[in-house]
């Protein structure tokens, strides 16, 4: 377990991804099974400890350290795991190291009962970077730089696989991945797919950007509407007796549980890469309304009345068990048309394509998008449909971000190279004769102004509440942000009543007085409008990455 927990605390402060890369790919062909196994499940999300929570660690730590001590070192320190593992008091030599695959089969056997003294066993025997990566894995706060992605090509790198190859299987595999490691290492055959439904990996668009606005011609590229919804694959085979019907995001992850109502419909043999949207009569609604139907396990007969989904099908992947993948994107779109007439599913229609004549006349189409719409989608038709995000195959043309000033009000310490800094803003608008919260951002600024931001939260701090700090914010004192954000919803949980979708830090107003920043009738207005002001050009937010 300390030589897992070492190459996570590695990984935590290596900043290029060639780097991490190589870290990853020694430590797979340094280790062996099953435990390089349970290290690519930590990295990717596939390891949970059903029992295990953040409040059992609390406990565990207040009967070692006085509760006082505890709680202002957390304050500083802004990070349970690193805070715990700080302060757990030494015991060299009470037990054997554990290794990670004990580490594992510890929290996964154990009974709610059993568990707090297991876990502190283990805690007493790993060192200080031991027991800072165990309650990572036990809280899932394990942010080390490291996409789902990147450990994927790490594996692939053992051999002379593509990640995309890694990706095409990934879904049909769980830990300790034993036969992928195999594959990858050439000692044995690719795995095979079991899944009659499986997922596919996406294929996903990169920002347009002006250069390439020159070669953007109705003769090579088509456009649709990019939809404010989130990507999904829907997919369905079997026949009527034994189907099986399932719905992914565009991460593999498989949220069928929480539509029942869309996979009845899904009486075909296909696998279609859409946009899940909720929509009736009225046409498509806000993105609040699909909200209230994401991360669900179960769903009322009210619910799904109440916000009705539907698939808006971008593209067509496989039909009655040909593959089309490797097909122009031209040919998939008639193969898409003809199954949409033809089988006419109760829950997934077309997206529409979008006649225009040059560059200038779908700039002024973009603009015109109402908040249903992201912006635009623009894909070659010569196009296969491949993994990952080749360039200059698929674009996407955002609407203009907006841009409002707002005041900070409260600040938290980050993670990972982060967690000595306060890097993560609540700010609002002005109500009236008070600030009211709309949002929080973690991103937009470089390292020198993170500095001076950390420096003004602890200049200016009025109140504490555990891990935050509440910062000066009144009609004389205050931090104006200018904040970027793609779009608005509402709220019950933001005293505002209004939220910022995807927020970032555009610039910071160090000039102007906070009595000067916006006021909630903006957003209130901006909302009601569904359209963007002229914000003016952004750079892309390196924090999304949804298409």
């Amino acid at each position: 377990m300390n030589r897992f927990a070492a190459l996570l605390d590695r990984l935590a402060y290596e900043p290029r991804r060639n780097a991490k890369t190589r870290l990853i790919t020694a430590h797979f062909r340094e280790t062996p099974d099953p435990e390089r196994g349970l290290a690519l499940a930590a990295m990717t999300g596939g390891l949970v400890f059903r029992n295990a929570k953040a409040g059992l660690v609390r406990a565990l730590i207040e009967e070692r350290v006085d509760p006082v001590l505890f709680r202002m070192s957390y304050d500083y320190v802004g990070d349970l795991s690193e805070t715990v593992a700080l302060l757990w008091p030494v015991r060299p030599g009470l037990n054997h190291e554990p290794t990670l695959l004990e580490v594992v089969e510890t929290l996964n056997t154990a009974s709610r009962s059993e568990l707090p003294q297991k876990l502190a066993s283990l805690l007493d025997a790993l060192d200080e970077t031991g027991r800072w990566a165990c309650l990572k894995l036990i809280t899932g706060g394990l942010r080390i730089g490291v996409s789902a992605r990147l450990a994927k090509t790490a594996v692939a790198a053992l051999g002379t696989l593509d990640p995309d190859e890694i990706e095409e299987v990934w879904h049909g595999l769980s830990p300790p991945y034993t036969e992928l490691f195999a594959w990858a290492e050439g000692k044995a055959d690719k795995p095979q797919q079991r899944d009659p439904a499986p997922f596919r990996p996406v294929m996903r668009a990169h920002p347009l950007e002006d250069a390439d606005l020159d070669g953007i011609t109705p003769e090579t590229y088509a456009a649709e509407w990019k939809w404010d919804g989130i990507r999904v694959q829907a997919v369905a085979a079997g026949d009527q007796e034994h189907r099986v019907a399932r719905l992914y995001t565009r991460t593999g992850d498989d949220i069928s549980a929480g539509f029942p109502d869309l996979l009845w419909t899904l009486t075909f043999d296909a696998s279609i890469d859409g946009e899940l949207l909720v929509a009736d009569a009225g046409g498509v609604r806000p993105f609040g309304d699909l909200q209230q139907r994401l991360n669900r396990k179960s769903v009322s007969a009210k619910m799904m009345s109440a916000y009705p989904v539907i698939v808006r099908a971008y593209d067509i992947l496989v039909e009655g068990g040909e593959d089309l993948r490797s097909l122009p994107f031209v040919q998939r779109r008639q193969r898409l048309e003809a199954f949409i007439a033809r089988e006419r599913p109760a829950a997934v229609d077309l997206s529409e394509l979008i006649p225009f004549a040059d560059a200038n006349e779908l700039a002024d189409i973009r603009a015109g998008a109402d908040a249903s719409r992201e912006g635009l989608m623009l894909k070659r038709h010569d196009a296969p449909y491949l993994a990952g995000r080749p360039k200059g195959l698929w674009w996407k043309w955002k609407r203009v971000a907006r841009l409002v000033d707002c005041v900070m009000m409260y600040a938290q310490r980050g993670h990972g190279k982060r967690s000595s800094f306060y890097s993560d803003y609540t700010f609002g608008v002005w109500q009236g004769d008070r600030i009211v919260p709309v949002g929080k951002a973690y991103s937009g600024f470089t390292d020198e102004e993170l500095k001076k931001l950390d420096r003004f939260v602890r200049d200016n701090t009025t109140n504490r509440f555990g891990p935050v700090r509440e910062v000066a914010h009144s009609a004389s004192t205050g931090l104006v942000l200018e904040v970027a954000f793609e779009g608005l919803q509402r709220s019950t949980r933001h005293k505002s009543g209004i939220a910022m979708r995807f927020p970032r830090i555009n610039r910071i107003r160090w000039d102007k007085p906070s009595g000067e920043a916006d006021h909630l009738e903006t957003l209130e207005r901006l909302l009601a409008e569904g359209t963007a002001p002229n914000a003016g050009p952004l750079a892309p937010d390196p924090e999304r990455d949804e298409s």
